[in-house]
Parts: structure tokens; C-alpha cells; sequence
């Protein structure tokens, strides 16, 4: 059987006196987080409780500054439903920007600052935890609000100390508290907080705390 002869197309030659040159590299432009997304818009709903409604009106101009001059998110309060509406925009620049965007202001109407909140705009290792005194005791009547008391302390002390001493912000609102911070500072804050709680006195968990902020100082 005779041989199949395949005919293959030899490259040209460089001309005489050309040097011979490597083949030109193809450059891909970074694709935007529009286009990451299929060029899709993405979209966000938060909503308000009634008695955030007024602090959201007071402070709207300080949300929506940052998150639409900075985070590139169209932003708008819808009256009617009462929820804060985000949707990208083709010039964010960020995928991850409406998440960082909705967790600002979900943040803010839980009661955080928004010196405090900010931050969750600016760095990617800060969360929001939160959960309820009966969630670790279940307690009633004067036992809760006595439990209340203790994790606030005499004018805030206490409260003031377990925020300096782990890095984070704490909201006490009723019985459900709020913890912003690192994911590692958190379960510092709520080993602190559950201990108070649990009827563990404030001496023994300054002590601890301590040691703690001690611990966090040399590694940094």
C-alpha cells in the first residue's frame, strides 16, 4: 500500500539580511468586573428597621459618598418598601464591591458608627458577628438584665475595655449584640462577652483581657 504523502505549509523564510524574530505574544486586556460578571448588573437589597430609619436619614450623605464615589455602586433609598437598593455599575472596579458596599450599610443599621463601618469599605479581613444572650444562657426577667449590665459595666467600662483590648467594635442592642472586627479579635470579644453572660466576674475577664491585648501587642 503506498504511503499517504501529507503536504504541510512551511513558514516564509525571513529575507536575507532580516533577523530572525520570535513570534509576536497575543495581550489579553484584563477583563472589568463588568465583564467578569457576563455583563450582567448584580444587585442588592438591606432592609431598614423602623428605628434605624431616622439615624439612615441623618447620616444618608456620609453612606453615600463613599459607596458611590468611591465603591463606583449606584445607591438609592426606595420609600415605598423602605430598603436601601445597590446595583453595579459598568465602571465598578471591583467585583467584590457591592458585597463590601452592602456590608457597610447593613453595619451602619445595626447600630455601628460610621467611622466604624467604614473600614469594612477599606480592608477585606473585617466581618460582623453577631448573637443573642439566650443563644449562650437562657435567661429571663431581671437575670437578662442583669446579664445586660454586666457585659456594658458601670458607663460603658466594661464594654469600652473588651473593645480596646481585642481590636473590635461591640453594639449591644437589647439582648442581641453585634461584633465588628477580624474573624480572629471576634471570638476573643465573645469568649469575653459569654464569660460575662455566664456570671463570671469583670475582674477575672479584665485579667484575662489582659493578657490577651498583651499577646496581640507583641505580635504586632
Amino acid at each position: 500500500m503506498a504511503a499517504m504523502a501529507m503536504e504541510v505549509d512551511a513558514a516564509p523564510a525571513p529575507a536575507a539580511g532580516e533577523p530572525d524574530l520570535p513570534p509576536m505574544k497575543v495581550k489579553f486586556e484584563p477583563l472589568s468586573a463588568h465583564e467578569m460578571q457576563g455583563g450582567k448588573v448584580q444587585f442588592r437589597r438591606i432592609a431598614v428597621p423602623s428605628h434605624r430609619y431616622t439615624p439612615l436619614k441623618k447620616h444618608w450623605l456620609d453612606i453615600y459618598t463613599p459607596v458611590v464615589e468611591q465603591m463606583k455602586i449606584d445607591l438609592r433609598m426606595n420609600l415605598k418598601t423602605r430598603k436601601v437598593e445597590l446595583k453595579t455599575k459598568r465602571d465598578t472596579p471591583d467585583t467584590s464591591a457591592l458585597q463590601k458596599s452592602a456590608d457597610f450599610i447593613h453595619a451602619f443599621l445595626l447600630g455601628f458608627d460610621i467611622a466604624d463601618a467604614i473600614a469594612l469599605l477599606r480592608l477585606d479581613d473585617l466581618y460582623v458577628d453577631s448573637f443573642e444572650v439566650k443563644d449562650v444562657k437562657s435567661l429571663k426577667g431581671d437575670h437578662l438584665s442583669r446579664a445586660i449590665g454586666r457585659l456594658s459595666g458601670k458607663g460603658g467600662k466594661t464594654k469600652f475595655a473588651i473593645e480596646n483590648s481585642t481590636r473590635t467594635r461591640i453594639v449591644i442592642a437589647d439582648s442581641r449584640i453585634h461584633i465588628l472586627g477580624a474573624f480572629a479579635n471576634i471570638r476573643i470579644a465573645r469568649d469575653a462577652l459569654c464569660s460575662l453572660i455566664l456570671g463570671s466576674p469583670a475582674g477575672k475577664v479584665y485579667s484575662r483581657l489582659r493578657t490577651i491585648g498583651n499577646r496581640l501587642a507583641e505580635r504586632s
